[in-house]
């Protein structure tokens, strides 16, 4: 009886460790950045992964926005700063356009130059707004002074 609990136990034990062991590699995984395509001001990065929580998405701009715009040029605001990046779940790659609900690429040709719209995160820059960050929970707006202000949607 006593080894038939020890080896419940250690079943048990292997389970949660494996388990534990996968949703750090989910929650740790890099982001994966697919393509980006520009039209005027606007510019839309298609990843394959993409933090989890709100928190770690705006995060994950402020650490990487130089990098963003070193390697790809983005953002690119127009002349009176005003810019939005859309980072979209490039999930199972370009598909055909369905004539009504996808997002389609100008700078690429069809037939496949077209995404399913699941976006991750809108971060805007206006001119009168500053920095805006659009996530599931809400609206982050930053103001001049730095601090970060959550809006929900209405």
């Amino acid at each position: 009886m006593m080894i038939r609990n020890k080896k419940k136990l250690f079943v048990l034990l292997l389970v949660g460790c494996a388990l534990l062991a996968y949703v750090i590699r989910i929650y740790l995984r890099p982001v994966e950045i697919v393509a980006v395509h520009e039209e005027g001001n606007f510019s839309s990065v298609l990843v394959k992964t993409f933090p989890f929580t709100d928190k770690r998405k705006i995060d994950w701009w402020l650490k990487n926005k130089d990098m963003l715009k070193e390697k790809y040029g983005i953002p690119r605001p127009d002349s009176d700063g005003s810019f939005t990046v859309i980072f979209w779940d490039f999930g199972d790659g370009y598909k055909e356009t369905d004539g009504y609900d996808r997002l389609c690429f100008k700078d690429m040709k069809p037939p496949k130059n077209c995404i399913d719209k699941n976006s991750f995160m809108f971060v805007k820059n206006g001119k009168n707004t500053g920095m805006a960050f659009w996530v599931d929970d809400g609206i982050y707006r930053v103001k001049k002074s730095g601090e970060m202000v959550k809006t929900r949607y209405k």
